[in-house]
């Protein structure tokens, strides 16, 4: 069998290449002859561009029009536009160039395939929080497939497993890793590979001696991936990603491991190549595309700062405000602070403010003093990952008169009590100057929002 290239012609057809060992078994493990073909699902995980997501996406579909006819299934990324955007674009391509008739309903996020007489309707669905469980509430699924599993709510994952009531129903599950102690690692990877624990394990042979099944055990297939699953990867791109990333991010996305999140969450910050000198900014920066900032604080730190684009495009953060109120003894009004930064800028032109989303006052004194104000985008865990890329890739920079931004990457660190819950989450302290490059970074310099990043093979997960 054979990948594709993921290049499309105005004919939508998608060239294929050939498909790893690992691929090959996700898109043939469910068929006649399979000594697995009675498992209940398939588990998919591993190192990011490894080539899981093509070929699961296109094994689950395969998979539903050989067994099924007129049935519903589920679809599910973290939201529906990453999935379009991630799954689907891709998906449908594969389909249409293997003679499928795809009618993507986009008003009931429903797409209806087509082949050789038999039709089925596969429902897209969101999990982004605990809400997300009712929009699948009173649908019966013959099967469901979900791409970045581990960004879902458990709650969300269980009603829609629980919605798969037809004979011979399965489930799909894709994701990279997180913490080892992340909820679907434990409920569903260890179970799959036997790492249960003594307790779970005694339940189970007690069961067994009574011939029960055991709640909520399923016999589920598990492939790990690697980038060296993915064939159409060269090694100059692989080493590319293999240098976007350090620290647990590297041994999460790169080596596919459930890694715990401990330490300096920015232990990739060094100051001989992130530090610059004063006197160099001279010659780097463009004159425009400048952009401010900002934590919040009353008693806590209020912290801004100013970024500008280089001519090297990078990003320099040129200067830095840090007041706190506690430490000062003092607390600040919101108009005393937009007084602060009037002064702090010296009439330097800037594009706009970016915002701690939560400080409506002072958004609003912003506002009525005529600046153009942005809410930052305060997703936590990929707003870090995205400034340990930057980082990595020496895309970001900063003057050495920010001092306690400095400071502060050296004692920014995981909360172990977080990671023993399966969640990655800082320690709220000395943080303020690193949200506020947070909200700049994932705010400005993310790419989430274009449609197809790339049109290339290694765009696959």
């Amino acid at each position: 069998m054979k990948q594709g290239r993921g290049i499309a012609s105005k004919l939508q057809i998608f060239e294929f290449q050939p498909f790893s060992d690992k691929q090959k078994k996700v898109l043939t493990w469910w068929c006649n002859g399979s000594p697995v073909k009675d498992k209940d699902g398939i588990i998919a995980d591993g190192a990011i561009r490894s080539g899981k997501t093509v070929s699961m996406s296109l094994s689950f579909v395969m998979w539903a029009m050989y067994r099924f006819k007129g049935q519903n299934f589920g679809m599910c990324g973290k939201t529906v536009g990453s999935f379009r955007r991630n799954v689907l674009f891709w998906l449908k391509l594969m389909l249409k160039s293997r003679g499928y008739k795809v009618k993507d309903r986009r008003s009931d996020n429903l797409i209806e395939i087509s082949k050789n007489g038999i039709t089925n309707y596969f429902y897209i669905f969101g999990g982004k929080d605990e809400g997300s469980q009712d929009l699948v509430q009173g649908i019966t699924l013959a099967g469901v497939f979900f791409d970045e599993v581990a960004l879902m709510p458990e709650s969300f994952v269980n009603q829609a497993t629980g919605r798969c009531s037809v004979a011979g129903s399965k489930y799909w599950f894709n994701c990279n890793p997180d913490g080892p102690y992340h909820w679907f690692k434990i409920n569903w990877i260890d179970k799959a590979t036997g790492f249960l624990g003594k307790k779970r394990t005694e339940e189970i042979r007690q069961k067994a001696k009574k011939k029960e099944r055991p709640d909520g055990l399923k016999e589920l297939l598990y492939v790990h991936f690697t980038m060296d699953d993915n064939l159409s990867l060269s090694e100059e791109i692989k080493a590319r990603y293999r240098n976007n990333y350090s620290g647990v991010f590297y041994k999460r996305y790169i080596l596919g491991l459930w890694a715990m999140a401990e330490g300096i969450i920015y232990d990739m910050f060094d100051a001989d190549r992130h530090v610059k000198k004063v006197l160099d900014f001279a010659r780097l920066l463009i004159d425009g595309g400048r952009y401010v900032s900002i934590d919040y604080g009353t008693q806590n730190a209020m912290v801004f700062l100013l970024w500008n684009k280089g001519i090297d495009k990078k990003w320099y953060c040129t200067r830095e405000y840090y007041y706190s109120g506690r430490d000062k003894g003092k607390q600040k009004a919101d108009s005393q602070y937009a007084d602060d930064l009037e002064k702090w800028l010296e009439g330097t032109p800037i594009k706009a403010i970016i915002v701690d989303p939560s400080a409506a006052s002072f958004i609003t004194e912003l506002n009525n003093r005529g600046y153009k104000t942005m809410k930052a985008d305060n997703d936590v865990e990929d707003g870090i990952r995205l400034v340990s890329t930057l980082l990595n890739t020496e895309k970001i920079a900063f003057s050495q008169s920010c001092i306690n931004t400095i400071k502060e990457f050296a004692s920014y660190i995981w909360d172990p009590k977080a990671g023993d819950r399966g969640e990655d989450k800082p320690i709220k302290q000395h943080d303020h100057a690193m949200d506020a490059v947070r909200y700049f970074c994932y705010t400005i310099l993310n790419k989430k929002t274009i449609k197809v990043r790339s049109k290339s093979a290694y765009g696959f997960q």
